[in-house]
């Protein structure tokens, strides 16, 4: 399973420099960084300290919409009061969410955002849960390179076993599924309650292999029915 990591708008070389060393020491091989070059200056490459073709192989994208349109499956750290109607896990729920996951999705993304002002909430929106590390005070809260370090840590297993996969799945199954329900939604009418909207689309992302093809078929039930109603 591919699992890249990615850094929107980092301001500071040394905390990418960070990042890439823990990716390396936990096994993560695949950085993207969108919209910064800091990744670029020396410092970057001094703090890596033995990490560099991390830095040197780093993919820059302009948006985080283009670095996640080819990911199956995507996770973004911020704050429980950003959370809204995501799921929010702790690293170790995350872990058992991803292990179910990597049986039947190709890629996996874990998204970080800037140092002072993490994601936006338009950001936010683009991914399928949120997570983020429990701390006993507001302040002081990690930069980067250790936000970084705490996830690559707890989620290195995932990269040192090789996943078991139940069955061949296709790994556009959840963004098919929201697609469906975004329809029915407008079919029912019911598509301005956002509310509504946002949180079942948000919700889908916690669905298992087996859940998911359940409600495919619902959903192609229901749609038969519908079609079969306007018919007559």
């Amino acid at each position: 399973m591919r699992f890249p990591l990615i850094l929107v708008s980092p301001a500071r070389p040394e905390n990418i420099g960070a990042a890439a060393r823990a990716m390396k020491t936990m096994g993560f091989d695949e950085l993207r960084i969108v919209n910064s070059q800091a990744h670029r200056e020396p410092a970057a490459r001094w703090v890596a300290h033995g990490a560099s073709e991390i830095l040197d192989n780093a993919t820059h994208w302009d948006s985080l919409a283009a670095a996640l349109a080819d990911i199956d499956f995507s996770v973004a750290t911020t704050a429980r009061n950003r959370a809204k109607y995501h799921y929010y896990a702790t690293p170790q729920q995350l872990e058992t969410l991803l292990e179910e996951k990597r049986q039947w999705v190709s890629s996996v993304a874990l998204v970080f955002g800037r140092e002072d002002s993490g994601l936006t909430n338009e950001e936010l929106a683009l991914v399928d849960i949120l997570t983020g590390v429990p701390m006993a005070a507001d302040y002081p809260s990690l930069n980067l390179g250790q936000a970084v370090m705490v996830y690559c840590y707890q989620l290195s297993a995932l990269r040192q076993v090789s996943a078991v996969t139940e069955a061949a799945a296709d790994g556009q199954q959840l963004s098919a599924l929201r697609e469906r329900c975004e329809r029915l939604l407008v079919h029912l009418e019911v598509s301005e309650d956002r509310k509504l909207a946002e949180w079942l689309n948000q919700r889908i992302g916690l669905l298992a292999q087996r859940d998911s093809a359940m409600l495919h078929r619902l959903l192609h039930d229901i749609e038969k029915k519908l079609a079969d109603k306007n018919a007559d």
